[in-house]
């Protein structure tokens, strides 16, 4: 078995990838894929935290002059829903995980406390964060990056819908140009769509890779791992 490039990983899912082609809710398929793939990066040592987006479900403000907060916290108690959704795929196969939030809620999680997170990472348990950073007007993009830089985590793998980061829309360009590599800076200069803003500059703060590429095929979480030459990597220059 070839050796894991990464010893920890924090693997951001955008909650839209659950959806599949449904485009709202779980669709359990691929939650199961997502799942047996990461119970190979367990079986090969590797230490898994996650953190799933909520747009499957709930997307900023959907009500015409909701307040900000109060969407927010809603996208926040959805990330849950996704947490608990992908912790039952990994219990099923026989993954010990363990689900902890930003805002308690002990009845369906751990509150988040980073000692304990970091002791059931040792223990091959792998950690899901939900809530979000419990804060609004913070993405669930800050919350893996904020999350990564508590763990310790070696890169951040950030799985979407698309296969990279591309200087503008592929799916509406198809001209659209695809970068292998980008600094931090660039990223920002350019505003690209990688992550947002804030969780960027916490990662380039922290020295934390940042790998995007797309989860059309699950088995890519592997090939990652693995040190294929997959995706999008934004690091230092």
């Amino acid at each position: 078995m070839c050796k894991p490039r990464y010893k920890r990983v924090m693997l951001k899912l955008s909650g839209e990838a659950l959806a599949a082609d449904k485009g709202y809710g779980i669709d359990f398929d691929v939650t199961n894929k997502i799942a047996e793939e990461i119970k190979a990066l367990v079986d090969m040592g590797v230490e898994v935290g996650a953190v799933v987006g909520a747009g499957n479900i709930w997307r900023g403000r959907s009500g015409e002059g909701m307040d900000r907060t109060t969407a927010d916290y809603m996208g926040m108690l959805a990330t849950c829903i996704n947490a608990l959704a992908l912790q039952d795929s990994l219990e099923n196969i026989g993954v010990n995980t363990r689900v902890q939030t930003a805002i308690e809620m002990r009845e369906v999680a751990e509150p988040f406390i980073r000692r304990r997170a970091m002791r059931h990472l040792e223990k091959s348990r792998v950690v899901i964060f939900g809530a979000g950073t419990g804060n609004p007007y913070f993405s669930t993009d800050t919350a893996a990056a904020l999350r990564a830089a508590e763990i310790e985590a070696d890169v951040i793998l950030l799985a979407k819908k698309v296969d990279g980061v591309y200087d503008k829309d592929p799916h509406r360009y198809s001209d659209a140009v695809k970068f292998n590599k980008l600094s931090y800076i660039e990223v920002l200069e350019k505003g690209l769509q990688v992550m947002d803003s804030t969780a960027t500059s916490l990662c380039m703060d922290n020295d934390i890779p940042i790998l995007v590429f797309g989860l059309d095929n699950p088995e890519n979480i592997r090939k990652a791992i693995l040190g294929e030459e997959i995706g999008t990597l934004v690091c230092k220059e």
